[in-house]
């Protein structure tokens, strides 16, 4: 159940390991801008890597909400090169590439990615299941209704933990179904999901654990976190490392981040309370 095949390397998740978020994206919430340029992306990437980072995910289109819905034209423009830069640079690294859309998951494998990460679970593009499955990669399936465009108007939930779980439950027979083999969930902290219902969602965590797949957790300074505390996601980091302990002690095997130091510094003292198997 915890070990995934990356391009012939197994990745054992019993211990936690750490996803560098890089953004190559003009307008996402907390690093947009910052990392469009080659030598800033290779230079990030190597921080990243030095600090601990098993996994770089990258990506082209902005998630948060109300994002500007760019074309897959553009979206592959922008992840293509940077996956190129990082892997002839550092060709040992594990990337990631962060999309809804098979067309361009299907170019960056071909371009050295090792891993699907999409947003939508399969929801948003009905040959992205098939697409994974022939490419032989594991697969992260998010929780989120609607889209970036229309999320927030979708955060309404009986019970917002059982509803996820049930989602994973038909997705992972789904992708299954399709061929996938290697499976990885992440509810979607803050994807049509309000601060509250986010919460309620890490509070019981340890229950996705009854679908036996390994579970990323992203909240790194995300609103749930700034919001709450009344300040900016450039402030939020005190306030992820303490969601990330919480989310390690009820059984995360990936921490999806933008501060990979920190992040490492969590697993390891957490593991001095709750070993990992």
């Amino acid at each position: 159940m915890n070990t995934i095949n990356c391009n012939g390397t197994l990745i054992n998740l019993s211990q936690p390991k750490v996803m560098g978020i890089l953004n190559i994206t003009p307008d996402s919430f907390y690093d947009g801008g910052k990392t469009i340029h080659v030598n800033t992306i290779l230079q990030q990437a190597e921080t990243m890597l030095t600090e601990g980072a098993t996994f770089l995910d990258i990506g082209g289109y902005s998630s948060r909400p109300n994002a500007e819905n760019i074309t897959e034209a553009e979206e592959a423009s922008r992840v293509l090169p940077a996956i190129q830069s990082i892997l002839k640079e550092f060709p040992e690294v594990l990337i990631s590439i962060d999309t809804f859309r098979s067309s361009v998951a299907r170019q960056a494998v071909e371009a050295g990615a090792c891993i699907v990460n999409d947003i939508s679970g399969g929801s948003l593009d009905k040959q992205m299941h098939d697409t994974v499955a022939s490419l032989k990669v594991p697969y992260i399936l998010m929780h989120m209704k609607g889209t970036p465009q229309t999320m927030v108007q979708q955060a309404t939930y009986q019970n917002v933990t059982l509803e996820v779980i049930h989602y994973f439950s038909e997705q992972l027979a789904k992708a299954r179904t399709a061929g996938i083999h290697d499976l990885i969930i992440d509810p979607g902290f803050g994807f049509a999901k309000t601060a509250t219902q986010s919460f309620e969602l890490l509070r019981h965590f340890s229950l996705l654990q009854q679908l036996d797949v390994p579970i990323l957790a992203g909240v790194s300074r995300k609103s749930m976190i700034y919001k709450t505390l009344e300040t900016t996601p450039q402030l939020a980091l005190n306030g992820t490392t303490v969601l990330h302990t919480v989310a390690l002690q009820q059984g995360a095997s990936i921490l999806r981040v933008h501060d990979v130091k920190e992040a490492m510094e969590c697993i390891k003292l957490v593991e001095k309370i709750h070993p990992y198997s």
